[in-house]
C-alpha cells in the first residue's frame, strides 16, 4: 500500500480537506505527488518556475497520479549583495530544507518533484528531499541567456569597480545594469546556481541531460513533464527512494564533475551539507583528494570565455561525463531506474548530442559566432588543467582548512609570502582597496564573516574590486572566514576554519604578520611577525600569547534566524549545516 493510502485510513479529516482544496474523489486514490518549487517573484531564477510546475503536474496526471503544488521561495544573492541582506543567504538554505521537511512530513505523499534554479534554493531542495526520502526527481530551472556583447551578470562587479575608479562613465555602468539579465533562469556563468544544477544531475537525482538548459526553451518544459511522469513511476517501484539511489560513489562522481567544470567553491558548503543528510561524510578534504589529478575541461565563465548557455549547446553534463567516463562509477543508480552508464549509452542512441549541436548551430547564426563544441568542452586529453579546480589549504592559519579556486587564481599567486592587512568587515576592506590603501604584496584579511560571525556572506564586491585592478589582481591575496560568489575570480581564499568568531587563528592575525601561501603544497601559514620571518616555535608561542588576550565579539545578531544559525552552524569545512548534536 502507498504511504498516502495508509495514512488516509488513520486520518479521517485528510480526504475532506483535500476535496475542499480542489481534489476529486478519484484523485484521492491516485499516486499523490508533492511538487515543491522556489517559484516566486523574488528573482529571475525563480520567476519562471510556475511554468515548470504546471508541466510537472501535467506529466504526473498523464502517468495516473495527482500533483499538489507547494512553494518555498528563495532569496537572490545578487539582490542581497552590498547590504546586510547577504548575511541571510546561507541560513536560507537551512530554512528551505526545514520548510520542505515540515510540508512533506505534515501531510502524506508518495513521491516528489523538486524544482529550483539557484544558489540556496536548489541545495535547500536537495537537503529537503533527502530528509523526506520519498521517490523524487529534481528539475533544474535552467540558465538565462547572455545579454548583448555576451554580457553576463558577474561582469557587473567589474563594471562597478571600474566606475568607482573613474575608468568608465556612468552611462556605461548603466548600460551594463540594463542588459546583464535579459530574462529568467540562473545567472549565465558557472556560479553556485549553475554548479548546483549540474550537481543534481551528476548525483543521479535529475533526469539525464536536464541541467542548465536555456530557461526559455521548450526542451526544459518537456523535461519537467517527463520528471512528473517519472516520479509516479518511481512511487510504484520498490527501493527507489533518494537514499536507495545516492551513495558515496554518487558523490564521488559529482565531485569529479565539479572539478571538470571548475565549479563554485560554495559547493564545498552544499555538497557536504547534503551528504550529511544522507548519512555520508564528505568534507573539504574529500574535494581536495578527488580534485588532485582531475581534469578541468569547461571553458565557461567566470574562469573561462563563454556564457553558461553554451554549456548545454556543447552537450551539457552528459558530454562532460563522457569525457570522464573511465573515471566515474558507471554503476551508480539514477532516478531513471537505470545506472549512469546505461543513461549515457541511451542518450547517444537517442540522438541527444545531435540535438545539442543543432542548438549550438542556431546560437551561432543568431549571434554571428563560430563556436564549436570543443571550444566549450575540451576533450579529456586536451584539458585546460590537470589538477582539478579547487584546493583545500591547511596550516597554522587554517587548521581545519581554507578553500581556493586555483583555476581562477593567477599563476603568480600560487606560491607567495605576503604581508597581513587585517580588516574587521568587508566594508572597511573594500574602501581600502578602492582608495589604494592596499598595496601589492599584501594579504588582505576580512574576518568575523563566518557562519557564527555574521552568517557567512559573500565577499563578492571586494573580490571584483581586486580582480579588476591591474596593480592588485596578480600581487595580493584576499583571505576570509566568509565565502565568495561562484562568480569570483582572482587570488581569493575563503571558508578559513575555524572562523574568527569561534576563536580560529584568523582572529589572531595582526598587521605586518608574514603569510605563506602555497597552492601546490596546500599550505596557508603565519611564518613571520612584524615583517620578520621566525621559526615555527616562536610563531606558535606568539599565537598562544595572542589567544590568551583574545575575546570573542558580542553576537552580531541577538534574535531571529541569524541568531539560531550562529549558535548551531557547523564548521564551513563540514558544510555549515545546522548541527543539532
Amino acid at each position: 500500500m502507498l504511504p498516502s493510502q495508509e495514512i488516509r485510513r488513520i486520518a479521517p479529516e485528510l480526504d475532506p480537506l483535500r476535496i475542499g482544496t480542489g481534489w476529486n474523489k478519484e484523485d484521492l486514490d491516485k499516486v499523490q505527488v508533492f511538487i515543491e518549487s522556489t517559484y516566486g517573484d523574488s528573482h529571475p531564477g525563480s520567476g519562471h518556475l510556475d511554468r515548470l510546475v504546471e508541466q510537472a503536474r501535467r506529466g504526473i496526471r498523464e502517468a495516473g497520479g495527482h500533483g499538489a503544488r507547494y512553494f518555498c521561495t528563495d532569496i537572490c544573492d545578487g539582490e542581497s549583495q552590498g547590504h546586510d541582506g547577504i548575511n541571510y543567504s546561507l541560513a536560507s538554505r537551512e530554512m528551505i530544507a526545514n520548510m520542505i521537511e515540515i510540508q512533506g512530513r505534515a501531510t502524506p505523499f508518495d513521491a516528489g518533484v523538486f524544482i529550483a534554479s539557484c544558489d540556496k534554493g536548489l541545495p535547500g531542495n536537495l537537503m529537503g528531499l533527502a530528509r523526506l526520502n520519498i521517490p523524487s526527481v529534481v528539475v533544474p530551472g535552467g540558465t538565462m541567456a547572455a545579454g548583448p556583447e555576451l554580457l553576463t551578470l558577474e561582469q557587473l562587479g567589474m563594471y562597478s569597480a571600474m566606475y568607482e575608479r573613474g575608468e568608465i562613465t556612468g552611462e556605461k555602468l548603466d548600460w551594463a545594469k540594463q542588459n546583464a539579465c535579459p530574462g529568467c533562469g540562473a545567472c549565465s556563468f558557472i556560479g553556485t546556481a549553475s554548479t548546483m544544477q549540474i550537481m543534481a544531475e551528476a548525483l543521479g537525482l535529475a533526469l539525464p541531460g536536464s541541467a542548465l538548459l536555456p530557461a526559455d526553451s521548450d526542451d526544459l518544459l518537456e523535461y519537467a513533464r517527463r520528471a512528473g511522469a517519472q516520479a509516479v513511476r518511481l512511487a510504484r517501484t520498490p527501493h527507489m527512494t533518494p537514499r536507495d539511489i545516492v551513495t558515496s560513489e554518487s558523490f564521488e562522481n559529482a565531485i569529479l564533475v565539479h572539478a571538470a567544470i571548475s565549479g563554485s567553491t560554495n559547493a564545498l558548503l552544499h555538497i557536504p551539507a547534503l551528504a550529511h543528510e544522507f548519512g555520508i561524510e564528505i568534507t573539504g578534504e574529500t574535494f581536495d583528494r578527488l580534485h588532485r589529478g582531475a581534469r578541468y575541461l569547461l571553458d565557461i565563465r567566470p574562469a573561462g570565455r563563454w556564457p553558461a548557455e553554451f554549456f548545454y549547446y556543447a552537450g551539457g553534463v552528459p558530454a562532460i561525463m563522457e569525457e570522464l567516463r573511465h573515471c566515474l562509477h558507471l554503476d551508480a543508480m539514477t532516478v531513471t531506474g537505470r545506472t549512469l552508464g546505461e543513461n549515457l549509452d541511451a542518450l547517444k542512441a537517442e540522438g541527444f548530442y545531435e540535438r545539442c549541436q543543432s542548438l549550438l548551430d542556431a546560437s551561432n547564426v543568431r549571434r554571428g559566432l563560430h563556436v564549436k563544441k570543443r571550444d566549450v568542452i575540451r576533450a579529456y586529453d586536451s584539458a585546460i588543467g590537470t589538477d582539478g579546480s579547487v584546493a583545500v589549504l591547511k596550516g597554522n592559519l587554517a587548521p581545519e582548512g581554507a578553500v581556493i579556486k586555483h583555476t581562477a587564481c593567477p599563476a603568480e599567486m600560487f606560491e607567495a609570502v605576503l604581508t597581513a592587512r587585517p580588516f574587521e568587515s568587508e566594508e572597511e576592506c573594500i574602501d581600502a582597496v578602492l582608495h589604494h590603501r592596499v598595496q601589492p604584496g599584501d594579504a588582505v584579511f576580512i574576518r568575523y564573516e563566518g557562519p557564527k560571525g555574521s552568517g557567512m556572506p559573500e565577499m563578492f564586491y571586494t573580490t571584483e574590486a581586486i580582480s579588476s585592478d591591474p596593480a592588485l589582481a596578480r600581487s595580493i591575496a584576499l583571505i576570509t572566514d566568509g565565502r565568495f560568489s561562484g562568480a569570483s575570480t582572482g587570488p581569493v581564499i575563503g571558508h578559513c576554519s575555524p572562523e574568527a568568531q569561534a576563536g580560529g587563528p584568523i582572529a589572531l592575525v595582526r598587521e605586518g604578520d608574514l603569510i605563506y601561501l602555497s597552492i601546490p603544497k596546500r599550505r596557508l601559514e603565519i611564518v613571520g611577525i612584524a615583517g620578520k620571518r621566525l621559526p615555527p616555535e616562536e610563531i606558535e608561542a606568539a599565537l598562544k600569547a595572542r589567544r590568551e588576550s583574545w575575546k570573542p565579539r558580542p553576537p552580531k545578531y541577538r534574535s531571529g534566524v541569524l541568531r539560531l544559525f550562529a549558535e548551531l552552524a557547523a564548521s564551513p569545512m563540514r558544510g555549515a549545516y545546522l548541527d543539532w548534536d
